[in-house]
């Protein structure tokens, strides 16, 4: 079962990922994917070892960005590529059947390609520019997840969609409108002290559909 709710994690200054990552879990997530960018497996590794510990603490998931084999060797629950990374193939060939892969994309073709590579969700994106991700891929807006959604229905794509890149808790209504599974947030809970009220919101507007 995939969340409706993907906490990307980022170090707010002065922080790590580790700690930015217990916060959340702490304020009730439950869906954590642990992004250390620009940096080797083995530097990873450890970060992500101690992820995976945090969260089975909380009965939360662990899904590592970019690295397979991290994941792997960390025993996390799944991994999530981007489309310059590891092909969905190859990384399922490395991790095993049961690990959840999500891949990234931006297009009806990215998404066709990832529900034929057999990814299990979907992080569309971005939905608006963000600071967070370099090399950033066209902004999709609402209404390009409007039209994008009704694309993937006539196509038969099914497999869950997470919204992605720049969004806050009040776009998330009508985000659920275009028929997406869930969003994908860092920044709006990374930087705030009221997280656990945020979570709750957000949840809460999740579960409206």
């Amino acid at each position: 079962m995939i969340n409706k709710l993907h906490y990307i994690s980022q170090a707010p200054d002065a922080a790590s990922h580790l700690q930015a990552i217990n916060k959340i879990l702490v304020a009730g997530g439950k869906w954590i994917q642990l992004r250390v960018k620009n940096q080797t497996e083995e530097t990873v590794l450890p970060i992500a070892i101690a992820a995976v510990k945090l969260c089975e603490q909380f009965g939360a998931k662990l899904i590592v960005n970019d690295y397979p084999l991290v994941a792997l060797k960390a025993n996390a629950h799944g991994v999530h590529l981007g489309l310059d990374d590891m092909p969905v193939a190859e990384a399922r060939a490395l991790v095993g059947p049961d690990m959840i892969i999500g891949g990234t994309a931006n297009t009806l073709a990215h998404m066709q390609l990832r529900a034929d590579e057999g990814a299990d969700y979907i992080g569309l994106g971005p939905y608006r520019f963000t600071t967070t991700k370099e090399n950033l891929s066209p902004v999709i807006g609402l209404q390009g997840y409007a039209i994008l959604m009704k694309q993937t229905r006539e196509a038969g794509i099914s497999i869950p969609v997470i919204a992605i890149g720049g969004i806050h808790p009040q776009d998330i209504p009508s985000l659920i409108e275009t028929g997406i599974h869930g969003v994908a947030i860092s920044g709006a809970l990374s930087n705030r002290n009221d997280t656990a009220d945020i979570l709750t919101g957000i949840y809460n507007a999740l579960l409206q559909d």
